[in-house]
């Protein structure tokens, strides 16, 4: 089971992350706590996504609701790069003649 960090340990481990950041990111669905009592909880995979929140706002000066767009078509990538990825894996368990026809396949479309 991987470990859940408090409120206040994410905003001792995130740096430019305070309360009230936090809060903002909360609201705007930028991340999502584990709720459980006596407060929300939160995973390492969410101290990385304000790590990256905290950035891109601090460097680009983008607002909540342009982070929240941001990281949203971020989430898009990584589900299409996993699908893509599980595609690469079906293709590759094909016999060599069906690989041949999906390369050629996939030349005839980029060729136009």
């Amino acid at each position: 089971m991987s470990r859940i960090y408090t409120e206040k340990e994410v905003v001792a481990l995130v740096p430019g992350l305070t309360g009230a950041r936090l809060v903002r990111f909360i609201e705007a669905e930028i991340v999502l706590p584990i709720r459980r009592a006596p407060e929300p909880g939160f995973q390492g995979i969410d101290l990385a996504r304000l790590r990256l929140a905290c950035e891109l706002s601090d460097q680009f000066g983008l607002d909540t609701e342009a982070l929240a767009l941001v990281l949203s078509l971020v989430d898009q990538l990584h589900a299409r790069r996993a699908e893509l990825a599980a595609l690469r894996k079906a293709i590759a368990a094909q016999p060599a003649e069906t690989r041949a026809r999906i390369g050629a396949a996939l030349q005839a479309l980029r060729d136009g």
